[in-house]
């Protein structure tokens, strides 16, 4: 059938089974718009407040459901505007795919009006991008950029259409989305041996799970390769909520401000099996000194990671999904208990504390942890919230854990809490905050209020940069250059501003309370969570220093 590029467009993410897109129109976009107007009862539009804010919801509908998250933009400033959150859902593997419209193609590259090279700018932080300049290529491209963002290593791809394309009209013709197959073609079976052979050898196993477990939706297949190996389990930060957090063999996150447990474990180990990690700075610390007595084996789906910050004994490039049936099929059980119960040891000697007296975010988290069951949805900006939120709540399955992780994305949490909870919509889902953060996003409360979409936004407010303050108290002298957030901002008053009902709370009690009441009020809420200026996250890992090294409080003071 004749349809125009804009109804083509809407036609391919039907075709996509796309049923929510996040986005703000402008005029090189309009032409899209109007067709999303006519197909309004198949694909729901959500108005954000901000690009940046559509960008990370697409992102947090992605991460929640585990399809395509879909955002919108028009040209110039619209179109940069996405570009962080595009970043973020790269560095973090996330399939997105994002739709922005420029000036017409005559116009293109004669500096017009709101005209941008936007396939230039996000070239380095997407998988791939296109710009269609045919409307008979329309329909092709949109569908490669939905098998490009979710094959092998997931991540973010851009569409960018000028605007007389979207009124161009083409021949349609509907087809069904091909299947995206998991990547095995590389699956070394002599290596898959080799690997047997280590783990049947070694005396001090350790498993290192990341966001790649989670992507490739390997949670089963992982529980019955830790159950085989009888291995303690670490996590990243991206890989929270792969392993059930409540199991025996669990021993916390890794790496700055992971467990003594997990970092002094490892560093113990004979032998570390990574999977669906790349690791970061953030994780080795100290490269030289990471797991130094073991033999490092890597599985992988993007063989760009292999021996690129650390070096490995064994890598196996692969499907997480796949790989892991594969080694079950061929692994008998082994035996470490000697292992484990010192691992249970470390875990009794190191446990995660804080203090009870007060209200404090690891306080706020586990309140929210016993509130919730476990079965929440947690987002979180970045920062001491983040890794309060990372540290004291046990997540049970994948999929739980909201994050920017890789690139650390202020501003993040709120706008991926509202596309989280549109995709999970039987799902609580908390946003866990700072106040430096909450300030960058604060904006999409007005989002929240307009589609009444209950998301909980907590803010675990010192009224400082917390993370930055914590450096500048251990390293820099205790000069709190620009970190001292001193004002009058009232974000209780912000939020009912913003139609958002809102508490403040200063005890622990207070908080307990007010979480509840947040949760069976069913609408959008804030939390204002008035909390010490100077608590730290603990423990932590000098920057350079071994994971080893890790400190805690206590530490400091002896």
């Amino acid at each position: 059938m004749l349809l125009t590029g804009a109804e083509i467009v809407v036609e391919c993410l039907k075709e996509q089974g796309v049923d929510t897109v996040f986005g703000y129109p402008g005029g090189a976009i309009l032409n899209v718009y109007d067709a999303l107007y006519k197909h309004s009862d198949e694909i729901r539009h959500v108005l954000t407040s901000h690009e940046q804010g559509a960008s990370h919801a697409a992102d947090g509908y992605a991460r929640t459901t585990g399809k395509v998250g879909v955002c919108l933009a028009t040209s110039g400033p619209g179109a940069t505007n996405i570009v962080t959150g595009i970043a973020t859902a790269y560095m973090d593997s996330v399939p997105v795919v994002a739709i922005t419209c420029n000036v017409n193609v005559n116009l293109l590259g004669k500096d017009s009006f709101q005209e941008i090279d936007i396939a230039g700018i996000t070239m380095p932080v997407t998988k791939h991008n296109f710009i269609v300049k045919d409307v008979n290529k329309l329909a092709d491209t949109i569908r490669r950029a939905f098998a490009i963002a979710q094959a092998g290593r997931p991540g973010p791809v851009l569409v960018d259409i000028p605007k007389d394309v979207t009124g161009a009209e083409a021949e349609y013709e509907y087809k069904v989305p091909a299947p995206i197959k998991r990547k095995s073609d590389q699956i070394s079976e002599e290596t898959m041996q080799e690997v047997i052979g280590l783990i049947e050898h070694s005396v001090r196993p350790f498993i290192l799970v990341g966001g790649g477990v989670i992507r490739a939706d390997a949670a089963d297949e992982l529980r019955e390769f830790v159950s085989k190996v009888q291995a303690p389990v670490a996590d990243t930060l991206m890989g929270k909520g792969a392993f059930d957090g409540r199991e025996d063999a669990y021993t916390g996150m890794v790496g700055m401000h992971g467990t003594k447990t997990s970092n002094y474990g490892i560093t113990e180990s004979d032998l570390l099996i990574a999977i669906g990690t790349r690791f970061s700075d953030r994780v080795l610390g100290n490269v030289k000194a990471f797991a130094r007595h073991a033999d490092l084996v890597h599985i992988d789906v993007d063989a760009a990671e292999v021996n690129k910050n650390v070096m490995c004994k064994y890598s196996i490039e692969g499907d997480a999904k796949v790989v892991l049936q594969r080694l079950n099929e061929k692994l008998t059980q082994q035996d470490h208990e000697p292992w484990m119960r010192h691992i249970r040891e470390m875990k009794s000697r190191y446990p995660m504390t804080y203090n009870h007296e007060v209200l404090t975010g690891p306080g706020v988290v586990e309140s929210i942890y016993k509130a919730t069951d476990g079965d929440a949805i947690i987002c979180t900006e970045v920062g001491q919230n983040q890794m309060w939120a990372a540290q004291f709540y046990k997540y049970k399955e994948p999929r739980q854990f909201i994050s920017s992780g890789g690139l650390g994305t202020m501003g993040y949490g709120l706008g991926a809490a509202l596309g989280a909870k549109l995709g999970c919509p039987d799902r609580i889902v908390i946003n866990v905050a700072g106040d430096g953060c909450f300030r960058m996003n604060m904006n999409e409360l007005a989002t929240a209020s307009r589609y009444q979409i209950p998301v909980i936004e907590v803010v675990v407010n010192n009224h400082v940069l917390g993370m930055v303050r914590q450096w500048q108290t251990l390293f820099y002298g205790e000069r709190y250059s620009a970190t001292v957030l001193s004002d009058s901002v009232d974000y209780v008053k912000v939020a009912e501003a913003m139609g958002v009902d809102g508490r403040r709370v200063t005890t622990q009690k207070e908080f307990d309370e007010a979480i509840q009441w947040a949760i069976n009020l069913k609408k959008p809420v804030l939390i204002d969570c008035m909390i010490d200026p100077d608590d730290k996250v603990w423990p932590m890992v000098a920057p350079g220093a071994s994971i080893a090294d890790a400190f805690s409080e206590e530490d400091l003071d002896n």
